[in-house]
């Protein structure tokens, strides 16, 4: 069996995460080096390596619990950033999908 990743190891609690909210199938917790004053991570909690491995099932049920992070957040009417990066141009550094999602601090609407 291949070595957990560290967002498994964050699910299993083998690894400690600041949990802003958590259901049966997912996880959102706050990213270890924010960008933003807030900075979740929102995960699914069974692998999924990417963007490219979802289906309309699982991103039905993760745009809910997305939602339900930003009305925990309170964040829904100030507004946010939702992003997820696939691969190695995408600038994906774990390889599990996890969305970040940044708020209460105005963002840039450029990309670089």
């Amino acid at each position: 069996m291949a070595d957990k990743g560290i967002f498994e190891k964050i699910v299993d609690r083998e690894i400690p995460a600041d949990i802003v909210l958590e259901s049966d199938e997912f996880l959102a917790f706050k990213d270890i080096a924010p960008k933003a004053p807030i900075h979740v991570l929102i995960i699914p909690k069974k692998l999924v390596k990417d963007f490219n491995g979802v289906n309309y099932d699982l991103m039905g049920k993760m745009s809910e619990f997305i939602l339900k992070v930003v009305d925990k957040l309170g964040v829904r009417d100030s507004g946010y950033r939702l992003i997820t990066n696939v691969g190695a141009d995408g600038g994906q550094e774990v390889p599990h999908l996890h969305f970040h999602l940044l708020a209460k601090r105005k963002l840039e609407a450029n990309f670089g």
